[in-house]
């Protein structure tokens, strides 16, 4: 457990009466020093590699990132609080191990309770992994774009982008535009985020965007390859050849 008693705390609220409130509130608390404040995802990501914070208010609905991508890329070092006008969340807020869900207006005893779990959290690490996050979406819905952070900027792209990815250990090679992006999550994790209608697990280590294959050509014995728009050949595994000829024979 971390030993020093003051709790360095960042707010992210794209509005600013939101961020002022929450200041105004966390005063009689003495062991909480604010240390920062922004009004978008891509600050946030940036505040947080800067300032080191111990514990974050997040907001969920904001420009450019949300808040659920803006953990996605911070990882698990920092406790989080949701501060939130919408309750659809919550579920997927505890999932990625958030230490409260605070939905806006929030009285100052359920922020003393929030803030007392958060005393117990910070310093310890959840269960929560990069790739975990990066999965959990709500029932029924599916990744819209792709993120990704290198070193100090951040990638965003949508995920009808997306050529292929390839698997490299505990990352994957996201392939779009002539461009790669190496991120830390599972080819199973992206391939779970990822709509199956046009996402197809062509081999144990790749993943492709249907609308790309262009034709498959046979390599060697009992083995194939798939060819994309842009020359790319990617291996295809037997399993994965029955699975590619379903849905091209589907999609005409």
């Amino acid at each position: 457990m971390k030993q020093s008693a003051i709790i360095r705390t960042l707010i992210v609220d794209d509005e600013d009466l939101a961020r002022q409130v929450i200041r105004e509130m966390l005063k009689p608390h003495l062991d909480i020093e604010i240390v920062g404040e922004c009004a978008n995802g891509f600050d946030a990501v940036k505040m947080v590699a800067e300032l080191k914070p111990d514990l974050m208010f997040l907001d969920v609905q904001m420009p450019k990132l949300d808040g659920f991508e803006v953990l996605e890329l911070i990882g698990n070092d920092v406790a989080v609080i949701f501060a939130t006008a919408y309750d659809e969340h919550a579920i997927r807020a505890f999932e990625v191990h958030a230490v409260d869900y605070l939905l806006k207006p929030f009285r100052a005893e359920r922020l003393g309770d929030a803030l007392k779990r958060a005393k117990q959290r910070v310093g310890v690490k959840p269960p929560a992994s990069p790739e975990q996050l990066a999965a959990t979406a709500r029932s029924g819905e599916y990744a819209e774009r792709m993120v990704v952070k290198d070193g100090t900027r951040v990638h965003i792209f949508p995920a009808a982008k997306l050529d292929y990815a390839e698997a490299q250990d505990d990352y994957v090679a996201l392939a779009s535009q002539g461009k790669k992006y190496l991120k830390q999550q599972t080819i199973s994790s992206l391939e779970a985020s990822l709509d199956p209608r046009n996402f197809v697990r062509i081999h144990r280590s790749y993943l492709v965007n249907l609308e790309r294959v262009t034709r498959l050509e046979p390599y060697g014995k009992d083995s194939h390859v798939a060819i994309l728009g842009d020359g790319s050949r990617l291996p295809v595994s037997r399993a994965g050849l029955t699975r590619l000829k379903e849905f091209l024979g589907e999609k005409g």
